[in-house]
């Protein structure tokens, strides 16, 4: 799970400053107000560590890509090529790090890891991004176990590599500069050459792309439903960044049983299949009374529904826009596999605001689920402009349902140039203790104006009243 996240001249921000991340995190904003941003750094740089190219810093991304940046230059806060990109982020991991040196038998524990870099533009003939810095801090909760980088020299063709807390020894042979990194984050194959105890390395740019395999994306719109579906068995990757793959997920995990942790119970519910979980949480949104994945024939499928107060079964395409839109984004918070972190935009969209409430109920079990007795331990990182979504979580932070360091909330305030990245804080009551000035619009504004408009009709229908008479 990230657990903190920090960047500097990317796209439309000069500076997030430091982003505290929980299990659920949420982005709100104006439309053009940088939040979806956020989301693209983090898969520019998935899209990077799964790229078949070691030497390039970054993939901007390609037809199907999820994100599709462009040139450097582009990426880049106001297009300056002087601005250097940089970012840090912290990532608790599914297992503990320990680094054995050999030469010492020291041991060099870590639960956590903080990662740093800095990229800068090439020379004027060379504009592609160039790794200035890279730096990993070990951290055994917050103790530092070592510190260890790569910079770049002065004549900017070599690094040199510094350790805190961990000597590197280097190996009796003559060793070659260090010129180059693999991707933004790694350690070249060289420096297990050069040196007696610098295997490690290799487990921090493992770790790396652990992460970020473990990073899912979801689209803010989905793509249509099918009367008919194929499935051959296989077993899809995610729901797909359009959700077109969300019926062969439910298909793939038939044998899956999930159990809900509810607030204040000492274990799960017990465990239901796969594809109930999903018809429950679409009842609990109100949208329909029954849900199932239906056998025509061999590797032919379709998805039927009961819609509230009808007897009828009915296909997928003949109910509301709303439920196409959702049903990838309930599957993806319960397929995505233990560890996930998984990035949502607008996953409201096309819904009723008394379903998006309940939306946030659906996002609090996805958190708090269980698979084989084990917590499933999913991020939800979410891009929404719902606030009754919001007021949902509210409303169970204070009712104790969730605690309120499992909910951290963001708003993108435009109104300060550079645009600025505020906190919202959120206290034991459910209230946000800074509420930002038209945060959803100026509903009082819209009352004001509304009796007074009624007031002016009302004086105006007397006077035509009085006139006639």
């Amino acid at each position: 799970m990230l657990t903190q996240l920090s960047i500097q001249n990317f796209k439309g921000w000069k500076d997030t400053g430091s982003i505290q991340m929980s299990p659920i995190t949420l982005f709100f904003g104006a439309n053009s107000a940088g939040k979806s941003s956020i989301g693209q750094f983090l898969m520019l740089l998935k899209q990077t560590t799964e790229s078949s190219d070691r030497d390039a810093v970054f993939y901007p991304g390609g037809k199907n890509s999820a994100v599709q940046l462009g040139s450097y230059q582009e990426m880049i806060f106001q297009h300056d090529l002087s601005n250097k990109l940089s970012f840090e982020y912290q990532w608790l991991m599914n297992k503990k790090l320990i680094v054995k040196d050999p030469v010492s038998s020291n041991e060099y524990v870590a639960n956590k890891l903080d990662f740093s870099a800095v990229i800068c533009a090439g020379d004027a003939k060379n504009q592609l991004p160039q790794v200035e810095k890279i730096q990993y801090q070990l951290l055994n909760d917050d103790d530092l176990s070592m510190t260890i980088q790569l910079e770049r020299k002065e004549n900017k063709k070599e690094y040199s590599v510094n350790s805190q807390k961990y000597e590197l020894r280097q190996k009796k042979m003559r060793s070659w500069p260090i010129k180059k990194t693999v991707r933004f984050y790694g350690f070249p194959d060289e420096m297990v050459v050069y040196y007696q105890n610098a295997e490690f390395v290799q487990q921090l740019n493992l770790a790396q792309e652990n992460l970020f395999k473990s990073l899912y994306y979801l689209g803010p719109l989905r793509t249509k439903t099918d009367r008919l579906y194929t499935w051959a068995g296989n077993t899809p990757e995610s729901v797909g960044y359009a959700g077109e793959n969300a019926i062969a997920a439910i298909l793939a995990s038939r044998q899956r049983k999930i159990g809900i942790v509810k607030p204040g119970a000492s274990r799960s519910s017990p465990a239901k299949p796969f594809e109930q979980i999903i018809a429950e949480s679409l009842k609990r949104l109100g949208l329909i009374e029954a849900f199932k994945v239906k056998s025509l024939s061999e590797n032919y499928y379709e998805v039927k529904l009961k819609t509230r107060g009808s007897r009828d079964w009915v296909d997928l395409p003949d109910v509301g826009f709303g439920i196409s839109q959702v049903l990838p984004v309930l599957v993806q918070s319960y397929y995505a596999p233990p560890g996930s972190i998984i990035i949502m935009e607008q996953p409201e969209i096309h819904l009723h605001p008394r379903a998006q409430s309940a939306l946030a109920d659906v996002m609090i079990d996805a958190i708090n689920s269980k698979e084989n007795n084990k917590d499933r331990n999913i991020q939800l990182i979410i891009e929404t402009h719902s606030e009754h979504f919001l007021r949902r979580l509210q409303r169970r932070i204070a009712e104790e349902k969730i605690s309120r360091e499992k909910v951290s909330a963001y708003f993108a305030n435009i109104t300060h140039t550079p645009a600025k990245l505020e906190p919202l804080q959120i206290d034991l009551f459910g209230n946000i203790t800074n509420w930002p000035a038209n945060f959803f619009g100026d509903e009082m504004a819209d009352i004001t104006a509304q009796a007074k408009a009624a007031m002016e009709k009302k004086l105006q229908l007397k006077k035509q009243s009085e006139t006639a008479e």
